[in-house]
């Protein structure tokens, strides 16, 4: 799933339970009814780093591969294309009745982490595409994943570089050009999520839960698409922007994508087409 919460390196303030509770229901409010929406916009977006993904974690003919916050099914249907047994996961039910029609080879469940409904040592392989990022206990969540990972296998998950590129800066500049204020309900990420923007942070996150032979990369890559589909993603209130346009004023709304047209026309290509370059970090590591 896209994720436009995460902000700068973390400040070392340890957020409360409470705020963490609360960052984790927000997510769910956040996502709930929106794989449509998603799958028109930022899906495709989302789907760039699977490949590497896949091949971080050696997936591959007859591995039993756990694909978790799968959302639309993009890697799990990737993972089934190589052979390999795939279970996958989700926590908001129209993410999964999109992946059932995408991957029906692959065997879905409900579930949210840091809680996943399997017996220890149970997969050959983990993969987390832009999931990590959308849990308020990331520590707690990896040390799930690792639960369920069997000895010498290998966890790989990707989240969102920081800073970010400046693609996918496109839609925060708007809004910012636009004098748009955040609604009090939509806080900053929790300090966890803040630090793990960086290989460090990330490599430290996979390390501090015992998984070694660890390995961090910035996947680059120009993301094309249109500009109406691009203004989709907010427009169809998917993820944390989408959430912040839905809490405007319509003429803040107006606003916003006067001032993202505009600056759009910085990624114009020959063709017409926005090119939006983005970076991404690949983590893995082995149990």
């Amino acid at each position: 799933m896209a994720n436009f919460t995460v902000g700068g390196p973390g400040h070392g303030t340890a957020d409360s339970p409470e705020t963490l509770d609360a960052f984790d229901a927000l997510e769910r409010r956040i996502w709930t009814g929106r794989a449509t929406a998603y799958a028109a916009s930022f899906a495709r977006l989302c789907a760039h780093p699977v490949p590497a993904l896949l091949d971080a974690a050696a997936v591959g003919p007859g591995r039993a591969v756990l694909d978790v916050g799968t959302g639309t099914g993009t890697a799990a249907t990737a993972a089934c294309a190589r052979g390999a047994r795939v279970t996958a996961v989700d926590a908001e039910p129209s993410m999964l009745a999109e992946a059932r029609r995408n991957a029906p080879q692959a065997e879905l469940h409900a579930a949210t982490l840091p809680e996943l409904p399997f017996a220890d040592q149970t997969f050959d392989a983990v993969v987390g595409n832009f999931v990590i990022n959308h849990v308020g206990r990331p520590d707690a969540a990896v040390a799930e994943l690792r639960r369920v990972l069997r000895p010498g296998g290998r966890l790989a998950l990707t989240v969102w570089a920081n800073p970010a590129a400046p693609g996918q800066s496109l839609l925060g500049r708007a809004v910012e050009a636009a004098q748009a204020t955040r609604p009090a309900h939509l806080p900053p990420p929790p300090a966890a999520l803040q630090a793990i923007g960086t290989p460090e942070g990330l490599t430290g996150l996979l390390t501090a839960r015992g998984l070694h032979d660890t390995d961090c990369r910035t996947l680059r890559w120009d993301h094309r698409t249109t500009p109406e589909e691009w203004w989709a993603g907010p427009a169809g209130r998917v993820a944390f922007i989408g959430e912040l346009l839905h809490h405007q004023t319509p003429e803040v709304r107006a606003r916003i994508e006067a001032e993202f047209i505009r600056l759009a026309g910085e990624f114009r290509a020959a063709d017409g087409v926005l090119a939006l370059p983005h970076a991404a970090l690949l983590v893995s590591g082995r149990r």
